[in-house]
């Protein structure tokens, strides 16, 4: 059993207290713990080699990661102070939303198991199969709802929404997007879609007035992503939904000067934090594709209802 004065100077370090806490509640391998908390690798690293040092926590090897869970019985002397101190830890509620979300991913293997299945979709020629002809016949199933697509560039997607929807209103804050959008939808005859020249993080949409906000491969460009759902929150109507499409998070800086991304993509857990702060309800946040192409870039999506 560890001494308790050695345990509590490891555990006054608020990075240690949180891995702690987590641990105490699953088993967790780095990689999961620097997605939870967001911090680097090395320093996760750096507290678990002190924590495992002292007694607090041990591993095991599963093929290439190293599983770590707390050793409760030692903690026992603390049990009550470590009850008090994650009450008043700060990142302690944020920290649980997190560690909910991966153990989520964990068990959603239902995406994992139809890239398996499908992966053969599009690798063998099989006459008129195609994503794009499967995404043109079930957008015609949607109602004819009003939707926003904020960030909707020349609008392609916003013109293939138009063909069931009631309404779309395309945003884009390029002038010449802007221009060549109006000009497209005038040829191929959309009287339902209006384009408007605004920001995401500030869309010139009245409130309350449409029933789904798409952000698709937009938000990675917003100055202030937090704003930009804060925004789509604001337009939609009672229980409307927004959808987010966009970037898991990568290392590939070449994006930034090469597509203008401002932000290397978000991971689970901060989309999950963005809509929540906004103020939406059943949220749902996983993986959707990864191309196969170096870097590899994974999509998420992110779907949440406005009360």
């Amino acid at each position: 059993m560890p001494s308790i004065l050695p345990m509590m100077r490891l555990l006054s370090e608020p990075t240690r207290l949180r891995i702690m806490f987590l641990l105490m509640e699953e088993e967790l391998t780095v990689a999961e713990l620097q997605e939870i908390l967001g911090m680097a690798q090395s320093r996760i690293s750096a507290s678990l080699a002190q924590l495992r040092r002292q007694g607090l926590v041990t591993d095991r090897r599963v093929g290439k990661n190293s599983y770590y869970t707390a050793l409760t019985s030692h903690l026992e002397p603390l049990r009550k102070t470590l009850s008090v101190a994650q009450k008043e830890l700060p990142e302690s509620s944020r920290d649980q939303r997190a560690l909910k979300l991966i153990l989520y991913k964990r068990r959603d293997r239902a995406a994992e198991y139809f890239d398996k299945l499908a992966g053969k979709f599009g690798h063998s020629y099989v006459p008129g199969r195609s994503w794009q002809a499967l995404a043109h016949g079930l957008l015609r199933l949607l109602p004819p709802l009003v939707i926003a697509d904020l960030g909707a560039g020349e609008g392609t997607l916003s013109q293939l929404l138009a063909r069931s929807a009631s309404k779309v209103i395309a945003i884009d804050n390029s002038p010449k997007m802007v221009a060549f959008g109006k000009k497209t939808a005038k040829q191929n005859g959309f009287k339902n879609l209006e384009y408007r020249l605004g920001d995401i993080e500030s869309p010139p949409i009245e409130d309350s007035s449409v029933d789904i906000a798409l952000l698709s491969q937009a938000l990675h460009h917003a100055s202030s992503p937090q704003q930009a759902i804060d925004a789509a929150f604001r337009i939609l109507k009672p229980k409307g939904k927004i959808l987010i499409l966009d970037l898991s998070s990568h290392n590939y800086e070449q994006a930034k000067k090469l597509y203008a991304h401002v932000w290397l993509g978000f991971s689970s857990i901060e989309l999950h934090e963005f809509l929540r702060k906004a103020g939406f309800v059943n949220l749902e946040v996983y993986p959707v594709e990864r191309e196969q192409k170096t870097p590899h870039f994974e999509t998420i999506l992110a779907i949440g209802v406005k009360p």
